[in-house]
């Protein structure tokens, strides 16, 4: 193994460190014991990390705390399947597909009977990223600013609008009602 130093110039796979005196830092990874470069550029080190300092433009690669948005897949058990298509304050695209999960106990403060009374196949929603493992994400509705940001009614897909119940969405169309978890975005 190579001695790096601060600032030293790395490339991706190169050897910056050992894993018994550093944590491995953004755009590192361990392996077998080393911790290595992912990506080109600079290593940054402080007594208990190590990281890159990108030397390119980097893709976006989601966090916990992110905020994101997607569509609702699936409904399952206590789990609603989302497909995360992107993530607020970035304009760019997210590295990777990410498939997120919203589990029951996660939706709201307080008590959900059932996940369909927050959530329909293909309801639009914004929730905070809370777990990561690999491109599967978990996510969290609770705050009143996330939710469903735009819902369709299931019997005629028109899109609803929120009524004076901040639960319940109205579909002007077939004059259906509806419960969600609404975002104080809600778009309509």
């Amino acid at each position: 193994m190579m001695d790096i130093e601060h600032g030293d110039f790395v490339m991706p796979g190169d050897v910056i460190g050992v894993s018994e005196q550093y944590l491995p830092g953004d755009w590192t990874y361990e392996d077998g014991g080393y911790i290595k470069a992912a990506i080109i550029g600079n290593v940054s080190a402080n007594r208990h990390e190590i990281t890159i300092i990108p030397k390119t433009t980097v893709p976006v690669v989601l966090k916990v705390d992110n905020i994101v948005v997607g569509q609702i897949t699936d409904i399952k058990g206590q789990r609603t399947m989302v497909d995360v298509q992107a993530f607020i304050d970035s304009s760019r695209e997210l590295a990777l597909p990410y498939s997120g999960a919203i589990h029951v106990s996660q939706v709201k403060k307080g008590y959900l009977e059932k996940l369909t009374d927050a959530f329909r196949i293909g309801d639009i929603v914004e929730g905070k990223v809370i777990k990561i493992m690999g491109n599967n994400i978990d996510i969290n509705t609770e705050d009143p600013e996330h939710g469903v940001l735009k819902a369709m009614c299931s019997r005629c897909r028109n899109f609803m609008v929120p009524t004076n119940n901040k639960d319940i969405l109205y579909c002007e169309q077939c004059n259906r009602k509806e419960k969600r978890k609404i975002s104080l975005n809600y778009d309509y």
